[in-house]
């Protein structure tokens, strides 16, 4: 028996023998040869984003394209910033190797890492970057995080995600910039089951009207708040032609080289690990060990593997360590901050298990409008991974 997202599955146990993804992520499968299915779209997405000389055409003509629609405007583009390596790397490429005028975004939940302020404030300052901070309600924000508990699902920062991403949009609307950049990489950070990474702000609305404590505001195009669903995406995407880009998906992109240029020109210091620059991220690795078996880490690092950014004994030896992100202090701070008690938190621990599909969601509605999705992402209002994601991803 293995415990896979929290629900125990009589299957056998397997690894992959290229990278270290094994049988606890949902719907993986393996072929005669021991390669997994996550190894198998990897490989997809490198056809469909190969590096080589024709993306970075394809990159500069969308740079190009970027500058002329942002001359007489005072910024190009927006670039969301968390502090990370990702995001910064990103800043620094966008003002320093490819000429832009962006504006910084930055979405704070209220449990931002200090380290990664200081990174966030480091850069702009030295790129002369304006850097724009959106602050949660953190009425809301905790009212949500406690909501994401009590719905159950793996998907325990949807609150974030979300009010992240309509944040992106409502600065983009308000300054009328139309393009937002993002430091996402299929070939470092991998792609997430859907279960473990479902985006969806109907999904939240409808959860929150469930166990939600605390009223959400209401939406408005410049401060659209935690509202983020298939209406709103419709009103930015769509009518005002917001489209997000992903420019590690065309530039080769190597995490240590990147370390050591934001470190030396824009002091740049790591935070401690992926995703801590929000130290929520500290309890959220905790619940997901102890109550979905789930371990982020099998994720990326197979994905560096695929890469040859890291070599897989290295990932082996990683993943048998509890997660250094896993911190009993921030732990324990996360709680004191969602004002509950660490009892509390245990009996939201002790709830069965669940998946996103079992509250109303716009899953099945985005189902029906593949062939306008697939339009969308042509026109590159979409990277081509949101439609691979969504309708061919091999697994859960």
């Amino acid at each position: 028996m293995i415990v896979v997202s929290g629900f125990q599955k009589d299957i056998p146990y397997q690894r992959c023998c290229r990278c270290i993804a094994d049988s606890t992520i949902p719907g993986i499968t393996f072929d005669k040869n021991g390669e997994c299915s996550l190894c198998k779209f990897h490989d997809r997405l490198c056809e469909i984003y190969p590096e080589n000389e024709e993306s970075l055409r394809i990159l500069q003509k969308k740079l190009d394209g970027i500058k002329a629609a942002g001359k007489n405007k005072k910024y190009d583009c927006i670039v969301g910033i968390s502090g990370g390596r990702d995001s910064i790397y990103l800043l620094y490429l966008t003002v320093k190797e490819w000429g832009l005028r962006p504006l910084a975004v930055h979405f704070n939940d209220g449990f931002d890492n200090p380290v990664a302020g200081e990174n966030m404030l480091n850069a702009c300052r030295k790129l002369g970057v304006e850097l724009r901070t959106i602050t949660s309600d953190f009425r809301e924000c905790k009212d949500l995080k406690i909501v994401d508990l009590k719905a159950s699902t793996p998907l325990l920062n949807n609150g974030t995600d979300v009010g992240l991403g309509a944040a992106l949009y409502g600065v983009a609307y308000k300054e009328n910039i139309k393009t937002i950049f993002y430091g996402q990489s299929f070939r470092t950070e991998g792609i997430r089951p859907i279960s473990w990474a479902y985006f969806d702000g109907d999904l939240l609305r409808s959860q929150h009207k469930r166990f939600g404590q605390y009223p959400l505001k209401k939406w408005s195009p410049e401060a659209p708040g935690y509202h983020l669903g298939i209406r709103e995406m419709f009103f930015y995407s769509i009518l005002h032609r917001i489209k997000t880009i992903a420019p590690f998906y065309y530039y080769p992109y190597v995490r240590k080289d990147a370390e050591q240029i934001i470190s030396k020109e824009l002091d740049w210091v790591y935070p401690g690990a992926h995703y801590y620059d929000d130290l929520y991220w500290s309890l959220i690795t905790m619940v997901h060990r102890k109550k979905f078996n789930i371990d982020f880490r099998k994720i990326a690092y197979s994905a560096l593997i695929r890469s040859e950014q890291m070599d897989r004994t290295t990932a082996l030896d990683l993943v048998k360590e509890k997660y250094v992100m896993e911190d009993d202090k921030v732990i324990s701070l996360c709680i004191k901050r969602l004002g509950i008690s660490l009892e509390e938190l245990n009996e939201y621990l002790a709830l069965p298990p669940k998946n996103f599909w079992d509250y109303p969601n716009s899953y099945r509605i985005m189902r029906l409008f593949k062939i306008p999705i697939k339009l969308a992402c042509s026109l590159g209002l979409f990277t081509k991974v949101v439609y691979e994601k969504y309708f061919n991803l091999p697994y859960k």
